[in-house]
This record gives structure tokens, sequence and C-alpha cells, in this order.
């Protein structure tokens, strides 16, 4: 176990989540490199880390390099772009990919790193900005055994709940159904809360009653609170969520799975980019449908 806490861990992309996951990773004693010129690098280095000019020098600093970013272009220039990560890391190294991209990426990311001698995990979270301040995001892995179990102690200062789910891309296939489900789910309550608002039903009552029933869900509860209060300041923003279902879309596309659900809401999402909303929380769906029942 001290092996792995002695490790010199590299962290790009220090957005709403990534900022306080490098954070806990601090607090619990690692030695942290961060990007110089990305707006929270000043925070860590109060905080103790060490911040550098590239990807590159980062990634040559760093037993672990672990990365949290917007999507699956983001992560292919960091990693293989000029002054990359992948050109630093050496032989023995740890990639872990912690961001929501396409699992045909991460297949292909693993595969160019092990030609390296680098192993590569991808850990996608789900839990939001609230899970990963409170380090109790959900982290689905994909990748080998001995990888996982060596990245383990990092990922636990992190997260709680942590799967080693299958092969490179199994734990960006899970995320990507954890986003069908979640994105469905949202859609179902503003759904149901628009009828029921038309109706002039009393939504706090409501969410009383069906959080006692079948119905319940963490959905439910923080998102329906939501609701009620009008407040959609993003944990989780609409453009984000949009970006996963394209993912999932894609890949039941290519695995000819029909995903009618999925689609649909990924055309909501469409219609609240249109507004100018993307920037909103997703649980903003329900905004559109009170527009579209008036």
């Amino acid at each position: 176990m001290k092996r792995f806490v002695m490790e010199k861990v590299g962290f790009i992309g220090l957005g709403i989540m990534g900022k306080a996951m490098a954070l806990h990773l601090l607090k619990a004693g690692y030695s942290l490199s961060v990007l110089e010129k990305n707006k929270a690098a000043q925070e860590l280095v109060e905080a103790g880390a060490q911040a550098f000019a590239t990807n590159k020098e980062i990634a040559e600093q760093s037993d672990v390099l672990i990365t949290m970013l917007p999507d699956s272009p983001e992560v292919e220039e960091v990693v293989l772009g000029e002054e990359g990560a992948m050109a630093g890391l050496r032989a023995g190294s740890l990639f872990i990919d912690m961001s929501t991209v396409a699992p045909a990426t991460a297949r292909k990311l693993d595969e160019l790193l092990r030609e390296k001698g680098i192993e590569a995990l991808d850990a996608p979270v789900s839990g939001g900005q609230v899970g990963a301040e409170a380090a109790t995001l959900s982290i689905m892995v994909g990748g080998s055994e001995s990888a996982f179990e060596r990245a383990r102690p990092l990922l636990e200062v992190m997260g709680k709940n942590i799967v080693h789910i299958g092969p490179a891309g199994a734990g960006q296939t899970t995320k990507a159904c954890n986003q069908m489900i979640v994105g469905m789910t949202i859609q179902a309550v503003a759904e149901a809360f628009a009828l029921a608002r038309k109706s002039g039903v009393d939504l706090a009552k409501m969410r009383e009653a069906l959080l006692g029933g079948f119905a319940q869900s963490r959905i439910l509860d923080l998102h329906g609170q939501r609701i009620i209060d009008q407040n959609f300041k993003p944990g989780f923003k609409v453009k984000l969520h949009r970006k996963d279902m394209n993912i999932a879309l894609q890949t039941g596309r290519e695995l000819s799975v029909p995903l009618y659900g999925s689609a649909q809401v990924a055309a909501q999402m469409d219609a609240l980019l249109a507004q100018g909303k993307g920037e909103l929380d997703h649980s903003a769906l329900a905004l559109l449908m009170q527009q579209l029942s008036n």
C-alpha cells in the first residue's frame, strides 16, 4: 500500500469536478503536478501542487497521470498532441482517464499506450459536482486487473463505489449506460412535474409522496427539489450531458442497438441548446417541459 501512496501523480483537467478530485489527492498526501495555464492551477499550487507548462512536462514528473476532460478530442489532444503526455510518460507508468469519452477512444489509447509499456484505465465517474466535492463518486473502470489494483488507492481517495467492469472500454460503455438512465429519468421527472403543475397539484407534497413509493430515486429527490425551487445552477451542464448522450447513441449505432428513449431525450437537450441554455443544469429539461405545456 505504501508504494502506491508514494507515487507521484499528474492531474490534467481542473474543471468543476476535476479541481475537487485533485484537491482530495493533495489532502491524502499525494505529490501532484498540474497544468499552470489552467485557471484553477493557482488554488492547487497554494494547496501544495506543482505547476508545469505542458502536458509532456506533467507526464515526465508523474508515475500516474490522470485526465478529467470534456470529451474524446480533448483527451486525444492531451495524450497524443504536440508536447502531449504520451511523449513524457515512461514505460511502467499508469494512465487513468476519468473523463467521459467514447469507448472506442478508450480502446485506442489503451492500445497505443501498451505499445510503450504503459498501462491504461478508462475510469469515468458518476455523482456530479456534489460527489466530486464529497469524494463519494461512483467510478466504473475498464482495463487490466493489475492496473486496477494499482489505481485502487487513488480511486478510493476520490470515490466510494469503485467497480472494475472489465477490459479497456468497459468503463466508458458503463458510463454511457449510466447517462442514458439518468437522462431518461430526469425527463420522466420533468414530465411528471409539468403534468402535476398544470393540474394544480402541490409539487412539494407530490415529491414527498413519491419518494415513499416505487418511483423514488435520487433524481426524484435531488432534481425534483431543483424543479420545485427553479434552481438550475449547474452541477452537471446540459451541454455535457448532451455530449454523453451522443456517445451512447453512437455506440448504439455501432452495435445495432436501437435507443429510442435516449434519442428522444437527446432531442429535448438539443432544444435547450438551441435556446442558449446549454450552461444550465441538466435538470433544466423541466424548463422545456414547462414551456411546451404553457
